[in-house]
């Protein structure tokens, strides 16, 4: 018996904020697997070097490079998204992410095969880096487009709760591995959280299948209202809104490296704290993130946007000081205390901030348009975050107020920002060129 036409169109976003959340959780979590294991062990794995800084910062690198491909992903996959449609994009991303990670997890370290592994580790971070640049701008569309008008940055936030829940996967991956002594570790328990992400793989490959193309996009194809090429639209008429845009996700991308990649390595090697005590409390920690951000999207959807982005950016510029002062302490409660005091600033932000900036660009191009804005973004504060982290505690030792600095440069980028794109998107709604359909998630 054939489904009703009214009950298949009310599942379909369920079906689609489902499967939003789904394929980001498994991307996130083959992201994140990445980032812990720079952290803890590929420096000794593929960079051995005597100076532990060295290795560290050499890891970080090639966790860098990643984010420098996610902009040519966002290009690509937004291209796709925008001409042949949302889950054609999204399908691709997540086979492309998938392969990448499980092929990390069967490269030859550097004492078997010398400098060819990390070389073989860079090539399957840059493809891991690709397809999670086409991945963010296509399950925050598929999810938000299916949504109703009222409910939209709500529906968009079961893509960025993928975020969170990708990190309780992979922090609870790595944890279980830390009853192994440091020689089994290294030799072959790393591996496993790459291998598998090939189950993840298939999981999220048949829930995503059976999601229907965007109503939005469909509109946009049967009205011939579509880009040649998208970006170079973007570029053209939309860059100032991108730049905007850019500034807006600052915190929410690089605060999460900065709290779960960098501070991993910073309370591990810098404090001396136990790698299974800290990797505990950044669960918690996780998981208070998971809780936050469907909360603060509806308040962001009740409330207002603007009015909760600007005062969580606020906020956000003052929590790295009691954040330090908690986590210097070295307890439990300490850590996850100050963690959270930046997080819960930082998730709602990230929760909201997906409606907020989708509703700056017309359809036709918008895949192109976010996508291009996070990362780009991604790129410099995400990749470059821990990085930064590292050389400034090089630089300052046992001196956590530049780190806390740091911090509120990246908070204040994204407060301005979010004035800055309310005013230029308000600026833009009276002008006679703008559709106010088309232009509104």
């Amino acid at each position: 018996m054939s489904i009703p036409e009214h009950t298949e169109a009310t599942r379909q976003p369920v079906r689609a904020a489902l499967a939003a959340f789904i394929g980001t959780t498994i991307e996130w979590y083959d992201f994140y697997i990445y980032a812990t294991a720079a952290a803890l062990v590929f420096g000794k794995i593929f960079f051995p070097t005597a100076d532990p800084f060295v290795s560290t910062m050499a890891s970080f690198g090639t966790f860098a490079v990643g984010f420098l491909a996610r902009p040519l992903g966002g290009v690509v996959f937004g291209h796709l998204g925008d001409r042949v449609g949302r889950k054609k994009a999204l399908m691709a991303t997540l086979v492309i992410m998938g392969v990448a990670t499980v092929g990390i997890g069967l490269l030859p370290d550097y004492r078997q095969a010398g400098i060819i592994a990390p070389m073989l580790l860079l090539i399957l971070r840059l493809a891991q880096g690709l397809a999670v640049g086409g991945e963010w701008g296509g399950a925050v569309l598929l999810a938000g487009e299916h949504a109703s008008r009222k409910r939209r940055t709500f529906g968009a936030s079961f893509a960025q709760l993928g975020s969170p829940a990708g990190l309780i996967l992979s922090l609870l991956a790595f944890r279980a591995l830390t009853t192994l002594d440091e020689t089994d570790l290294l030799s072959w328990g790393w591996r496993i959280p790459f291998l598998l992400s090939a189950v993840l793989l298939f999981v999220g490959y048949f829930i995503r299948i059976g999601v229907s193309e965007s109503p939005d996009f469909e509109r946009a194809m049967e009205q011939h209202k579509n880009a040649e090429v998208p970006v170079k639209e973007v570029l053209r008429t939309s860059w100032r809104t991108v730049l905007l845009a850019m500034g807006v996700c600052t915190v929410a991308i690089g605060g999460i490296y900065f709290t779960n990649t960098f501070m991993l390595s910073y309370t591990t090697q810098t404090l001396g704290l136990h790698r299974a005590h800290v990797l505990d409390c950044l669960f918690f920690v996780a998981i208070i993130q998971f809780f936050v951000q469907p909360v603060a999207a509806w308040f962001a959807d009740s409330l207002g946007n603007v009015r909760v982005l600007v005062v969580a950016a606020g906020c956000s510029v003052l929590a790295p000081y009691p954040m330090f002062i908690l986590v210097t302490g070295g307890s439990t409660l300490g850590i996850v205390g100050g963690l959270s005091i930046a997080l819960v600033f930082m998730a709602t932000i990230y929760s909201a901030m997906a409606g907020f900036i989708s509703s700056a660009f017309e359809t036709h191009i918008r895949y192109s348009g976010i996508s291009l804005s996070y990362q780009f973004c991604g790129a410099i504060a995400g990749g470059m975050t821990p990085l930064i982290g590292t050389w400034l505690t090089h630089q300052y030792p046992d001196q956590w107020l530049p780190l806390a600095m740091f911090y509120s440069v990246l908070s204040a980028i994204t407060m301005f920002s979010i004035i800055g794109l309310a005013a230029h998107k308000e600026k833009k709604s009276r002008s006679p060129l703008w559709n106010p359909q088309s232009g509104v998630l």
